[in-house]
């Protein structure tokens, strides 16, 4: 990671100040960099012994911090990883130009690699990942959305770079597609527990905790699995208060406090965190194929971590 660490700060560079100022105050804010971590660790489990990783473990996180950044700016979030949100305190299009040269910057790095394979699994899942946040857009404040649809929007949102971010390992290793396939299937899994493990938290954690502000997602009016499963399960006055609040009539803290009794009621927090554990085991099972190692423990572990967050 301190190698992945030096690539991210000389590509953050630019000879316009604002550019690595507005970049630092979120690359250097804290986040877990569990993105590219999973490339190193798939990378060491297949023991592969060059170092093309280290850019394109940057270029993953280029590719997260990018939209981070732009999604603060559509949610006019308040905080991110603890800190104050860039978009507040440098603007919305500062925050959405910035975003735009990072991802430039991961394009870049893959350039820099020279394996067109390698380029097409990360800018089509930069692509996947746009298409999950519209379709997110689309379905907010639609209370009516499938548990279906939900998992096509994390699926896209979230997961397609979990999967990218391991799948590429195997590429630069060059190991067989089946070793590739494992990798994506563990990414992708591990993606939608991550997600799943999220929305679940943002009812029941603390801005602390989380490093952005809980209720976030019940203010801006994200119909996650959580809303969906208690929205499912409601007496009709529930259903008609979900209906208002995804809407945007109820957010007072009072009703997010409502809403929060709601979902532990109908056990729409724990039925949330149980399908977070399928999904994780999923990821655990992909790994068979590889044998034992220090690697594999830690792939097993980052799974066990993303899972334990909401405890």
């Amino acid at each position: 990671m301190n190698r992945v660490n030096a690539v991210i700060l000389d590509r953050m560079q630019s000879e316009i100040p604002l550019i690595p100022e507005l970049a630092g105050h979120l690359i250097a804010g804290g986040g877990k960099r569990m993105r590219p971590m999973l490339t190193l660790a798939c990378a060491r489990l297949l023991d592969y012994p060059g170092d093309r990783h280290h850019k394109l473990a940057a270029a993953v996180e280029f590719i997260h911090t990018a939209t981070l950044l732009h999604d603060d700016v559509v949610d006019g979030s308040d905080m991110r990883r603890g800190k104050t949100a860039a978009n507040l305190i440098f603007g919305n299009p500062a925050a959405v130009l910035v975003g735009d040269f990072l991802f430039s910057r991961a394009f870049e790095l893959m350039v820099e690699d020279g394996s067109l394979k390698v380029l097409k699994i990360l800018s089509n899942a930069s692509a996947v990942i746009a298409e999950g946040e519209v379709n997110q857009l689309t379905a907010q404040r639609q209370i009516n959305t499938s548990e279906e649809k939900y998992l096509d929007i994390i699926g896209s949102k979230t997961a397609a770079l979990f999967a990218a971010a391991c799948r590429i390992s195997a590429v630069v290793a060059e190991r067989p597609e089946a070793d590739e396939l494992a990798l994506d299937a563990y990414g992708r899994n591990l993606g939608i527990a991550f997600q799943l493990v999220d929305d679940a938290i943002d009812y029941v954690s603390d801005g602390a905790t989380m490093g952005k502000d809980a209720g976030d997602d019940f203010r801006d009016g994200k119909v996650t699995l959580p809303v969906i499963l208690a929205h499912s399960r409601g007496s009709e006055d529930e259903r008609k208060f979900w209906h208002n609040a995804m809407l945007g009539h109820r957010v007072s803290a009072e009703d997010f406090a409502y809403a929060t009794r709601l979902l532990r009621e109908h056990g729409a927090i724990d039925d949330t965190l149980e399908r977070a554990r399928h999904y994780g085991q999923r990821a655990i099972d992909a790994l068979g194929p590889f044998p034992a190692s220090g690697a594999k423990d830690a792939l097993v572990e980052a799974v066990e971590f993303a899972i334990a967050r909401a405890y």
